[in-house]
């Protein structure tokens, strides 16, 4: 017997589950063609492991070239385009540029101890943002770096660095019953195209 006709009933309860608590919601199932179909329950069905998700989807990407305006997996991200192209999987439209992506969500205090995985880092000198991370737990970030070191795992910003540099962190999931955390812009929500 092969393992889709073994994994069928599964993945149809699975399915008729997830619809129908979709379509409950007022939404349509979230099923993306580009996604794994586990990782497509999992998103879809529990909070936590969404942010494991995250966190894997991640860091999956550390080690690929940076490229200033590059947003597409497998060839080359700069650092926004990451963070875009990662909130994508979890049905979240960020505008395209940090300077725009950090008036999304809720702002989080700069303590690792108040952080949690998928909260979005955002870096800049003076005023200005240009730089955007995503927090994977333990005191580390994952960003499309620079053209020299590309997607990096890194540890966060200490000393004058943590002062200076890193300007705030954002929250975009909650654990209230959308998941998706208010905005203080109009273009984050639901993604209508995956």
């Amino acid at each position: 017997m092969t393992l889709f006709r073994r994994l069928r009933p599964f993945v149809l309860a699975t399915m008729l589950v997830a619809g129908h608590s979709a379509t409950a919601r007022g939404q349509q199932p979230a099923f993306s063609s580009s996604e794994k179909p586990f990782a497509t329950i999992s998103r879809m069905l529990l909070r936590q492991p969404a942010r494991d998700s995250l966190v894997d989807l991640a860091r999956s990407t550390v080690g690929l070239k940076y490229k200033w305006g590059a947003e597409a997996p497998g060839k080359a991200f700069d650092c926004s385009g990451l963070i875009q192209w990662l909130m994508a999987r979890f049905d979240l439209d960020l505008p395209r540029t940090s300077r725009e992506q950090v008036k999304a969500g809720i702002e989080v205090a700069k303590d690792p101890s108040a952080m949690l995985p998928g909260d979005l880092l955002f870096f800049g000198r003076g005023k200005r943002i240009s730089h955007v991370g995503v927090y994977v737990g333990d005191g580390k970030y994952v960003a499309a770096a620079s053209r020299r070191k590309g997607v990096v795992e890194a540890a966060l910003p200490t000393g004058r660095a943590a002062t200076t540099w890193w300007k705030t962190v954002r929250r975009l999931f909650t654990h209230d019953s959308t998941g998706i955390a208010p905005s203080d812009s109009s273009t984050v929500g639901t993604n209508s195209s995956s």
